[in-house]
């Protein structure tokens, strides 16, 4: 087995009736003797710019005043040859018909995009620890 891999799942309007047309699914993954120097260098950049090391960084704060940070974040993730990111980008959610497919309703369908979008990233010679979303999380129990 080669070195182990964390990868950081997020989604952004994934609701079904949350009225907001796209739905995006996304990963950050590295290696995992990697994951404690990033992130010692994403809590510097969050000091840097006055805030405190385990502030919540969210797109949706992004403002002006803001600008600098999310520039320094984006700078940081492009120059580190360690992380990586893929996404899948479900533009019109109106369009799903999960009647079409037996048994399908929209979690299903949201776990089957899941995995279609992580089968790439995985490697057969490799380990994988993933972490979820936890609110989505908490309803796979």
């Amino acid at each position: 087995m080669s070195e182990p891999f964390n990868i950081y799942c997020d989604e952004s309007c994934h609701l079904e009736n949350d009225h907001q047309k796209a739905m995006v699914l996304g990963a950050v993954w590295c290696p995992l003797d990697k994951t404690q120097e990033i992130a010692v260098r994403l809590r510097e950049i969050k000091q840097k710019h006055g805030l405190p090391p385990h502030f919540e960084v969210k797109w949706t704060k992004v403002s002006p005043a803001g600008k600098a940070l999310y520039l320094d974040l984006v700078d940081y993730f492009f120059d580190d040859d360690d992380l990586h990111f893929r996404a899948l980008i479900v533009p019109d959610k109106s369009l799903l018909r999960h009647a079409a497919f037996p048994g399908q309703d929209h979690d299903g369908w949201y776990y089957k995009m899941y995995f279609d979008m992580l089968k790439v990233i995985f490697r057969p010679d490799a380990r994988y620890r993933i972490y979820l979303d936890y609110i989505k999380y908490r309803l796979l129990r």
